[in-house]
């Protein structure tokens, strides 16, 4: 591998979705507590409905600056995805979800998919501002985000509801000049 390409970092490197990453995305959809910190607990999906999620995930690989990615470790053992979304060129700001799978949480990875991407739109595309929404209840979220440096910008209140109740949603900003600070 050559060492010097942009979609690795020290631990992950990132890459499209491949179709035969299904397994792993279908067993990942069986971990409601995951889902609930990604994103929310949807109803169930058959394999062959996941097969035809990576199938068209592998095909559509992404949407102007918007992009979903599969992160693996540099041994290649497929470990979670990272995305883009609301992408605004004209304004130079996006936002960011990354998801990593239960077995390989606290092991860095989040952090280093995440550098990778913020590179990727701060040096190649010229982003400015990256956001982050994190759930009030997502500890392990607010403290990636702290730990990258972001800063907490705003709260939206009663904005999730799960578990019974509602919850808050936070947002999490970093500009490209306190990304440069970092390194």
């Amino acid at each position: 591998m050559i060492n010097n390409y942009i979609w690795a970092g020290k631990k992950v490197r990132l890459r499209p979705v491949q179709a035969s990453d299904w397994d792993k995305f279908h067993h990942n959809d069986m971990d409601s507590e995951n889902a609930r910190l990604c994103d929310e607990i949807h109803f169930p999906r058959s394999e062959e409905g996941t097969r035809q999620w990576a199938e068209h995930q592998a095909a559509n690989t992404y949407d102007g600056d918007n992009i979903f990615l599969a992160i693996e470790t540099l041994d290649g053992t497929h470990i979670g995805s990272i995305c883009t979304n609301n992408c605004n060129p004209r304004h130079g700001t996006f936002k960011y979800g990354v998801s990593i799978f239960r077995e390989h949480w606290r092991n860095g990875y989040a952090t280093d998919a995440v550098m990778i991407l913020l590179r990727y739109y701060f040096k190649e595309l010229r982003y400015h501002k990256v956001n982050a929404h994190v759930y009030a209840f997502n500890e392990g979220s607010i403290a990636l985000q702290e730990h990258l440096g972001f800063v907490q910008e705003g709260k939206l209140r009663n904005m999730i509801y799960t578990m019974g109740k509602q919850h808050d949603e936070y947002i999490y900003g970093l500009t490209k000049l306190e990304y440069e600070k970092l390194k």
